[in-house]
């Protein structure tokens, strides 16, 4: 595939290498600019070394430069001797200003004059990029292994401004989705792109990242939070940007071992600790094959954990979980000339979990999990001075498989009313579900990077093009004797009407619900795949009238009584079961291509340029299932340098998102050849298939013709000012919108022309309010699928934020930032690409009465600090401390697994009767708000070769276990009550480490 991709590299590409450039003025005694200088920059961690002549201006610009924050600049000018300056920063994709005033107090010898008076006006990181209005955080590794943080670039990634809490390491950014209906989960986002050397690794599914390696193979992790150019695909979430390390023709390596145990920390004051251990141990080495022409990096690490999992009440041992990550990195590059580099990379991260450290997952519904793949990229770069190209292609590949740890019984969801049954009682039978993934994708492209000094100003033109394959293969198989999952009534609450079992009061999973009404009085839902003996029994045992028709009055009145042949001994209410079972692949295939011109003159920058994008998604039987057309997102920011001196910028920028669809929405439309699965309701003595999905006969769901890219604005106004040479100051104001944004349709509640306004909770066609009608999605009449994947009719969300940051570079042995977000997020939706019940039930529709409100998920006020400082003797002390407002989440009730809003009593809304959400329900309450404060200690003994590290951090040092989150459930969960809180802050715990590097 890559030898294919090289070959075809002419037709695309978008992630190139990102070199980093620096623009470096000089000025003599007199203050007048100083040309014909001669500038040279070179580092240690860098393969070549770059030099320049400065012009009439006093000023060069070089670029192409491997980005790190040790490059040594000698400046040579007539009349002066040789000056050099150390610890010089690049940083990939920024055009750092750099400036240095010769003389003024100089001694003379002979007739040059020495430099030891220069003055510097940029230097190291805080040097302002007074050319871009790109608002992020670089950080290098020597920053994040001065603190306390976890080892792996997602948790580097709280180390930024406005970045909330995530608990699984997909954090959101200002206005990203923080929060899924799906369990009331938060914390997590699908917004986000995680990009390593270029190669995309999120998780083409699920939007999250895709791939783990170890955390010392980083040169640079630039994080990207607003004012994307289009070079960028962007987006609502941040973008993480991860440069690895090079080899060089000096020899470097480490040897590192950590360690933590249950002994290690403070006693949990929310329940007994349970026992562990835990070790993560590595090596890299890096260094010349043949000197100044080829060399090598690579690195090995094994992160291995062990876990007691104890049951919350008993306290007696319920399993032992072992989790075994392996991540190997190896990465060659050959200067094939000064102006010539080919460079191929291999890494991968398989890893092995045995089980579930939640001690609420019961035995029974324990899962191992089976994760990781190997990835490939050969790039190849070639530099004219002005010009710059990139050539390249990359194989990722991701499986992520569960598997059950009981397969021989069949899994049944137990639902109790006003009844606190336990999780045992609710959570019967085996695990369910034996799932096989792999998310895979292939890329290849160009791009190219012109810069052009001309009398009109300075103009650096960037273009790209690329083509991406997308693939997602599955395999899943119900486990169970009957290959069914139940999702059944009480045996105590035998007797329960249909009208009583979808209202509110009950505790576990319920799969029926008021909006699969419609679909069982329809005469799809009513016969289904049944034979007509069959509807006939069915339309007896509803029909209390005797007319012949079932009404939704005579369904509600049904009662559930019949515990025959259920697998645990209760009532039959609902299962899906698994008539054929397949494994399938289906694609998406994207062809994307940017333009811009960064243009300087004086002053003054304007970035403008344009993204386009063209999606297409394949079912499994290699079908087109739907083709996005290209959408073009422009970008446009104008900066402004303040005093003309390259240390402060105002700045302003506009720019569109678009956020392709996921093959998560691919499977649902294109498992065409994949398992067929019936839904099925409990009816008299057998049971009903109301819903067939999947397999050949009828689509589950279907792309409509007219369904949009969803897509941000984002408007952005900002200032930065360095302050002295090691300080810098920034303040931007950002607002954002989202539209377009998608879901998924029954037509049958929206669209039918021959059903009356509100009969059975449908829209009908005179509903002004709700009604939808086929032409809507694009249809002249329904299709045959029980779903269509639309644009979201009246979905919206909105954002505005402000964010302060005031960060202090190392240097006189000591670092700093102070950061403060405001997050101010409404809207009517949660949905992001995941097919979801807002377009299943009018209740929750985003145009139905009070959905509009605050985002759940958001957190509206954020504080951060963290700073350390480095003794002479070497000893080096830092902090980190992390504030939150608490996280916003709405009243909530649990069906089918969700949190969905509190509903009241039915009453009529345009027409239409339902139980509609209460006022005060979206986005009303606020959790509880925290802090956390995390220290390191670290010494470092230097030896005769190398030196030798030790390290403890200490998380949470004092051990406030306050409360994070608070149980959204009216109703409680039988275990917390609603309000009260359910999770906290971990307790104090330390972490020991040791590494040997030279």
């Amino acid at each position: 595939m890559l030898s294919l991709a090289l070959g075809m590299c002419i037709a695309g590409a978008a992630w190139a290498a990102d070199p980093g450039s620096l623009r470096i003025s000089i000025t003599g005694a007199d203050g007048q600019p100083v040309a014909g200088a001669t500038v040279r920059v070179s580092s240690p961690d860098s393969l070549v070394s770059k030099s320049g002549v400065t012009g009439d201006d006093g000023t060069v610009r070089l670029q192409g430069l491997d980005p790190a924050t040790n490059y040594t600049v000698v400046i040579s000018a007539a009349g002066y001797e040789d000056y050099t300056a150390s610890n010089v920063a690049v940083v990939s994709g920024r055009n750092l200003s750099l400036g240095y005033s010769l003389g003024g107090g100089g001694r003379t010898a002979g007739d040059a004059t020495t430099l030891d008076a220069i003055v510097v006006t940029g230097a190291s990181l805080a040097a302002i990029d007074t050319t871009s209005a790109t608002v992020g955080t670089t950080l290098t590794l020597q920053m994040v292994e001065s603190l306390p943080t976890g080892r792996s670039y997602q948790s580097y990634l709280q180390l930024v401004p406005g970045v909330k809490p995530s608990p699984g390491g997909n954090p959101s950014s200002k206005s990203g989705v923080n929060y899924s209906d799906i369990g009331g989960a938060s914390g997590s986002s699908s917004d986000n792109v995680y990009l390593i050397d270029g190669v995309d690794v999120t998780d083409n599914n699920t939007g999250t990242f895709g791939s783990n390696f170890n955390s010392e193979i980083i040169q640079e992790q630039q994080v990207i939070t607003g004012g994307v150019p289009a070079e960028y695909a962007g987006g609502s979430g941040l973008i993480s940007k991860v440069i690895t390390k090079s080899g060089s023709d000096e020899w470097h390596g480490s040897v590192n071992y950590y360690l933590q145990n249950d002994n290690l920390v403070a006693k949990d004051k929310h329940g007994e600790s349970s026992g562990f251990s835990t070790y993560d141990t590595a090596f890299t080495l890096g260094g010349p094959i043949v000197k100044e022409k080829l060399w090598f990096f690579a690195s090995y690490q094994k992160k291995y954990r062990e876990d007691d999992v104890l049951d919350p009440t008993t306290r007696t041992a319920m399993r032992t979980v072992e989790s075994d990550a392996r991540y190997a990195f190896f990465k060659t590059t050959w200067q094939i000339t000064e102006n010539d580099r080919l460079v191929a990379t291999f890494f991968n991260d398989p890893t092995d979990i045995s089980g579930s450290r939640n001690a609420t997952t019961l035995n029974n519904r324990d899962v191992a999990r089976e994760q990781g793949g190997d990835n490939y990229k050969l790039e190849y770069s070639r530099d004219w001075g002005n010009l710059l190209l990139n050539v390249y292609g990359f194989t990722h590949e991701g499986e992520l498989s569960d598997i059950p740890a009981v397969q021989d019984q069949s899994r049944n969801d137990v639902a109790y009313f006003n009844s606190p049954a336990s999780l045992a009682e609710r959570q019967q039978g085996g695990g369910g579900t034996a799932l096989i993934t792999e998310r895979n994708r292939d890329e290849f492209g160009l791009s190219l990077e012109y810069f052009l000094d001309t009398a009109f100003g300075t103009h650096t033109i960037k273009g790209g093009v690329s083509y991406s394959e997308n693939e997602y293969f599955e395999d899943s198989i119900i486990t169970g004797p009957d290959r069914a999952r139940y999702a059944s009534i009480a045996a105590a609450n035998a007797g329960v009407s249909f009208a009583d079992f979808i209202g509110p009061g009950w505790s576990g999973t319920r799969s029926i619900s008021s909006s699969d009404v419609s679909r069982l009085l329809s005469d799809t839902g009513r016969v289904g795949n049944s034979t007509a003996a069959d509807r006939a029994y069915f339309i007896s045992a509803l029909d209390t009238n005797g007319d012949g028709e079932v009404s939704q009055a005579e369904l509600y009145a049904y009662q559930f009584t019949s515990t025959a042949g259920n697998p645990t001994g209760q009532v039959n209410n609902y299962r899906i079961i698994e008539a054929a079972a397949a494994p399938y692949t289906v694609k998406s295939k994207g062809k994307t291509f940017y333009l811009q011109d960064t243009w300087t003159k004086d002053q003054w920058t304007v970035n403008a340029g344009v993204r386009a994008e063209e999606w297409t998604h394949y079912d499994s039987k290699g079908g087109e299932s739907a083709k996005f057309d290209w959408e073009f997102a422009p970008r446009l920011s104008v900066v402004y340098d303040i005093f003309g001196d390259a240390r402060s910028k105002l700045f302003g920028f506009y720019g569109r998102y678009y956020d392709p669809i996921r093959t998560n929405m691919a499977d649902f439309a294109g498992n065409l050849t994949g398992p067929e699965l019936h839904e099925q309701i409990y009816i008299g003595d057998r049971w009903l298939t109301y819903r067939v999905r999947g397999g050949e006969k009828t689509p589950d769901a279907l792309f409509a013709p007219s369904t949009k890219t969803p897509y941000t604005d984002e408007f952005m106004v900002g200032v930065s000012h360095t302050i002295g040479t090691d300080m810098s100051l920034s303040v931007t104001f950002t607002r954002r919108t989202t539209k377009d944004i998608l879901e998924d349709y029954d037509l049958a509640l929206y669209s039918d022309p021959t059903v009356e306004r509100g009969d059975h909770g449908v829209a009908g066609p005179g509903s002004p309010t709700f009604y939808l009608p086929y032409s809507y999605f694009g249809y002249d009449g329904a299709p045959n699928s029980n779903y269509v994947i639309a644009t979201l009719a009246g979905g919206k969300r909105e954002y505005q934020g402000l964010e302060i940051t005031l960060q202090k570079f190392k240097s006189n042995n000591w670092q700093g930032m102070l950061s403060y977000t405001y997050n101010d997020a409404h809207g009517n939706t949660n949905s992001d690409s995941n097919a979801d019940f807002q377009g299943d039930w009018l209740a929750i529709d985003p145009r139905a009465p009070n959905m509009w409100g605050r985002q759940p998920g958001n957190i509206e006020h954020q504080f951060k600090a963290f700073g350390s400082y480095e003794f002479d003797f070497g000893l080096e002390l830092s902090a980190v401390f992390n504030w939150n407002s608490g996280l916003i989440y709405s009243r909530s009730q649990l069906i089918s697994g969700r949190y969905l809003p509190v509903m009241g009593d039915e009453y009529e809304y345009d027409g239409v009767f339902d139980t509609w959400v209460l006022p005060g329900s979206i986005g009303a309450e606020t959790g509880p708000s925290y802090y956390t404060l995390d220290v390191r200690a670290k010494y470092v003994k230097p030896l005769q070769v190398g030196q030798l590290e030790f390290f403890v951090d200490v998380f949470n040092i004092l051990n406030k276990q306050s409360a994070t989150s608070h149980m959204a459930l009216v109703d409680g969960n039988g275990v917390y009550n609603f309000g009260q809180a359910n999770d906290w802050v971990e307790p104090r715990r330390a972490y020991l480490g040791v590494r040997y590097s030279f």
